[in-house]
């Protein structure tokens, strides 16, 4: 169906429940109750045709859609339920669970043939930067993730399940790296007189556990866990992207801008965000596309929370920190 086509059958059925909101809304409010002054018949008539206008064109747009290409957003700290990550007071991101929804619910539109997945993140933990990625790696369809301010560690990992990735001149890209984290607080608990007593079956068991000082197997065995993440980080991002492990590896978990980053490979190109509607059209062999936003439901305190503290955010923070809220050892991207 052309646009032209589509916007035709949209604005017939605006036109059409407006015209019979206005004789329903005439014959109820006006013409019925004679008692009833004529300015407030005529106001009530106006105002149900009001409604009846906003009500057909939700309907209008759910019967005859335009949009060809679907909008999904990650941004923020990358975490399963959507908190602020590792930074105290830090900004809070969306959801991994949802944001798989909303890819899942575009692929099942027939209305939409490309995702653009728009990636606005510092990285976050490591499954649910996986399940992105995947979510992202089984549309059928062109996909196109673009970086907009930060696209680092677990965001660059889910833009290597897009067909390309695009970024702005400046953009940050690029932490290709795992870090594991765990507060040693052993020496302030012996000042505070707390001891830690051992009662675990296993020997690595209550390996990084805050209230003692790690052996050097312990260390090792850690450091193991973490290199084997890291190796699948680099043969992911290399197998995504069609680069050289060893380039991914040379670049030893450095951000970069997005020119740098063009230049070593990292983004397939660079342009705003009118330049990548530019190259959806073309990958779907049309003049233009017509991009359509798929969010999450929100609850109101939800959007209230992200409204007072989605504030901007250090490029480095779900990427560098080292501190965690628990007592074990925890892995990110």
């Amino acid at each position: 169906m052309t646009d032209t086509l589509t916007r035709v059958l949209q604005f017939a059925i605006i036109l059409v429940a407006a015209v019979v909101a206005a004789v329903v809304g005439w014959i109820v409010f006006f013409e019925l109750p004679g008692s009833l002054a004529d300015l407030f018949g005529v106001l009530l008539v106006i105002a149900t045709v009001v409604v009846a206008i906003q009500l057909g064109g939700r309907i209008a747009a759910s019967a005859f859609p335009s949009y060809d290409v679907a909008e999904v957003a990650v941004e923020g700290p990358i975490t399963r339920d959507g908190g602020r990550g590792p930074i105290p007071g830090g900004a809070i991101g969306t959801p991994a669970d949802d944001i798989v929804e909303q890819i899942d619910t575009a692929a099942d539109d027939s209305n939409v043939e490309a995702l653009l997945l728009k990636l606005n993140t510092p990285g976050g933990e490591v499954l649910p930067s996986d399940d992105i990625r995947r979510a992202a790696e089984s549309f059928d369809g062109p996909t196109v993730a673009y970086a907009t301010d930060v696209c680092a560690s677990g965001g660059y990992w889910i833009a290597s399940g897009c067909d390309e990735l695009w970024s702005h001149d400046a953009s940050i890209v690029g932490s290709i790296g795992v870090i594991g984290s765990s507060v040693n607080a052993s020496e302030l608990a012996d000042r505070l007189g707390i001891s830690y007593e051992r009662f675990a079956a296993g020997k690595y068991k209550d390996a990084g556990n805050v209230l003692k000082e790690p052996s050097e197997d312990e260390r090792e065995y850690l450091q193991g866990l973490i290199d084997d993440y890291y190796d699948d980080f680099v043969e992911t991002v290399a197998e995504g992207r069609e680069m050289d492990p060893e380039t991914i590896r040379e670049t030893e978990a450095r951000v970069y801008l997005g020119d740098e980053a063009h230049e070593i490979g990292l983004v397939d190109d660079l342009g705003t965000r009118d330049d990548v509607e530019d190259r959806l059209a073309d990958l779907l062999d049309r003049d233009d596309v017509t991009v359509e936003e798929f969010t999450p439901e929100a609850g109101f305190m939800a959007r209230l929370r992200g409204g007072a503290e989605g504030v901007a955010y250090s490029f480095g923070a779900g990427v560098a920190s080292t501190l965690d809220a628990d007592d074990g050892f925890t892995f990110r991207f």
